[in-house]
């Protein structure tokens, strides 16, 4: 397809796989390289050949920006500081004697199959071949592990008579995991 037809088809393969901010950014870009070419002399069908050349094959374009995806290192970051985390939480549930709580067998068979959806969600995200699929898993593993952290609080303040070590280590963790979390999801979410 000449001229600015290959132009807005180049477009229309970015656009539909990255986000609107980092298209239209894209677009803008190779606007201007194609008006760059028509500037120096070159026929419309050159000017966009010579544009999309050098801005790369979509493809490639796109992968970039997919492997450098802020929402694939947040969720990296993550499964690093998980299992931190988690080992904090396991030591309040075995100082405090989990196993005699009287918690329904359900509701610990649902804590645990949250706990691996988000992990698998969380790894999704990391190695996500698709920009738009790594954010929205990184949006859900954050809902789910920022819901988990809540409810963990709350269930072993309610839950253990006495403040044992282990709660001085599990709820700072977790509150720690929560501003990170925080100061990381705009740039990594909200693009």
């Amino acid at each position: 397809m000449p001229g600015p037809g290959l132009i807005q088809e180049y477009e229309a393969a970015i656009s539909a796989r990255l986000p609107a901010r980092i298209g239209d950014e894209l677009a803008g870009g190779l606007d201007d390289t194609y008006r760059s070419y028509l500037d120096q002399g070159l026929s419309p069908d050159a000017a966009a050949r010579a544009a999309v050349a050098e801005f790369g094959d979509p493809q490639t374009v796109i992968a970039a920006f997919t492997r450098s995806s802020p929402s694939r290192r947040l969720a990296r970051q993550l499964l690093v500081i998980g299992p931190a985390v988690g080992a904090c939480w396991a030591a309040v549930l075995i100082a405090s004697r989990a196993w005699i709580w009287p918690v329904p067998i359900l509701v610990r068979v649902l804590a645990g199959v949250a706990l691996i959806a988000i992990i698998a969600t969380l790894v999704t995200a990391a190695f996500a071949r698709r920009y738009l699929l790594a954010r929205r898993a990184a949006a859900a593993a954050c809902s789910g592990l920022a819901a988990v952290d809540t409810l963990a609080v709350i269930v072993v303040l309610v839950s253990v008579p006495s403040v044992r070590w282990p709660v001085l280590l599990a709820l700072p963790a977790s509150a720690l995991r929560a501003g990170f979390i925080a100061r990381a999801i705009r740039s990594a979410l909200i693009v």
